[in-house]
């Protein structure tokens, strides 16, 4: 084929992170910038011991003076294994390998060498080419897709590219999983807008290999949309309505801004999340569930 699509897709991800049924729970690193490797690598832990699936790298995060690519990946990786020993469960830490793409190439052959098995790149900055030559590097890496900037082109309605096709393209030369808007929360776009861009990177070709659209996608696996941008625990409802299981729920300040911390921010939405699909409203969950509880008093009434 032309292009080769995800190497993981949907399925590939919930086969790492063994998780079935419920939508991944993730979060940023917050602040952004700023935080040296001990300290970035102090918050990975903190996230994912009480119940994130990933953490992942800001996409301003690169490899900064105080915050060295290598160093910073190599205690994340560590922290990410003291998670899963502390929790039995699969975790994945995703780290921003963006850069020239010779550079890119080798800090993703370094991710792979030391275990890791995701990678963030911001495909905007990093171009198609950079994106394709990345996945071309055939190291198995989960590729998660970050959209910064592209506002600056499927902001305005009467011109531009829309986010759909962004996400089509992200799909078909290698993303495995793609930031999308949320619907909810800060983000710009609309309900309509949000789930065209889902549903072009979770659409399964039909058994001919095409799309409902007639395009012919046979063997190009889905990739799984990312809801990130503004959200809280008090969302998490809402957002499953809309995009139902297969999704990554990433929370950054929803997290972090917690009054007891990243730990209890991480606790609340992954309690949030569970009691949405045990068919409990999160009022009632919360009378068990003090993080959540907490969270739902703090983010009262904030969109």
């Amino acid at each position: 084929a032309s292009f080769p699509g995800p190497a993981k897709g949907i399925q590939g991800i919930r086969e790492v992170l063994g998780v079935l049924g419920r939508p991944l729970v993730g979060t940023i690193v917050k602040p952004k910038i700023g935080l040296d490797p001990k300290a970035q690598a102090q918050v990975v832990y903190e996230a994912m011991a009480a119940g994130c699936d990933v953490v992942k790298d800001d996409e301003n995060l690169t490899s900064q003076g105080f915050c060295p690519f290598e160093e910073r990946l190599r205690a994340c990786l560590d922290a990410a294994k003291r998670a899963e020993d502390a929790t039995g469960e699969a975790k994945g830490y995703i780290p921003n390998v963006t850069a020239p793409t010779e550079v890119m190439l080798r800090r993703a052959g370094l991710v792979a060498h030391l275990g890791g098995r995701f990678a963030m790149v911001d495909l905007v900055t990093a171009g198609w080419s950079g994106v394709q030559s990345l996945r071309g590097a055939g190291l198995g890496l989960i590729l998660h897709g970050h959209r910064a900037m592209h506002a600056a082109f499927t902001r305005l309605p009467e011109h531009g590219i829309a986010m759909e096709v962004i996400a089509r393209s992200a799909r078909l030369v290698g993303i495995d999983q793609l930031h999308v808007g949320t619907a909810v929360g800060k983000m710009e776009g609309s309900r309509e807008e949000v789930l065209r861009s889902a549903r072009a990177l979770r659409a399964w070709p039909s058994e001919d290999g095409t799309m409902a659209d007639g395009q012919d996608w046979s063997g190009v696996l889905p990739a799984m949309p990312i809801a990130s941008g503004g959200l809280h625990p008090g969302h998490v409802p809402a957002l499953i309505a809309l995009f139902g299981p297969e999704v990554i729920l990433q929370f950054g300040g929803g997290i972090h801004g917690h009054p007891g911390g990243s730990a209890a921010g991480a606790k609340a939405v992954r309690q949030a999340v569970e009691a949405v699909l045990a068919g409990l409203t999160l009022e009632d969950a919360s009378s068990s569930s003090p993080e959540l509880r907490t969270a739902l008093a703090f983010w009262k009434g904030q969109g």
